[in-house]
């Protein structure tokens, strides 16, 4: 959808805000990836940056998300730096809401946090971030790499999607 600037605006919200997100503070700071780990049962150990690769043949890995599954993005905080999302609920075509641990560098976790695809294939290779601290969109895209899981490789490539 191109805004007045001919950039891809994120869908609008029913709502002014990035839908029911929350941002919580553990009692230490907690980093994207042994978060993702633990709310997504997918066992994958490394950097951000490398989980894609490393989901080969061992998880499910497609260009749509699914509740469940761990948003992969790329060019966070530097080319080579990666972020982890664990995906939460479809709000609709083009908006997400997900739980990540980390986001910007300040160790807390955020909750139903709204992700828009901003792509302009309309591909979820391209995201925005809803930013809660400031009660708006983020001003900067996010290349996507894909979506890993929720279930094993084998599974998708048989079609016995599990439950």
């Amino acid at each position: 959808m191109p805004g007045d600037s001919g950039s891809s605006a994120p869908p609008p919200l029913a709502a002014s805000r990035g839908g029911p997100g929350r941002i919580e503070t553990p009692p230490a700071p907690l980093q994207c990836v042994p978060y993702a780990r633990a709310h997504s049962g997918i066992s994958i150990y490394g950097d951000a940056g490398t989980w894609w690769n490393q989901a080969t043949n061992k998880y499910a890995r497609h260009q749509q998300p699914e509740p469940g599954a761990v948003m992969v993005l790329i060019g966070y905080a530097g080319p080579k730096r990666g972020h982890l999302a664990v995906v939460q609920k479809i709000v609709s075509p083009r908006l997400i809401l997900v739980d990540h641990a980390n986001w910007l560098n300040s160790g807390d976790i955020y909750l139903s946090n709204a992700v828009a695809d901003v792509s302009p294939a309309n591909d979820w290779s391209v995201v925005r971030v809803y930013n809660l601290r400031a009660d708006s969109w983020g001003i900067r895209d996010y290349p996507v790499q894909g979506f890993i899981g929720p279930e094993p490789a084998q599974m998708r490539l048989a079609g016995q999607v599990s439950e």
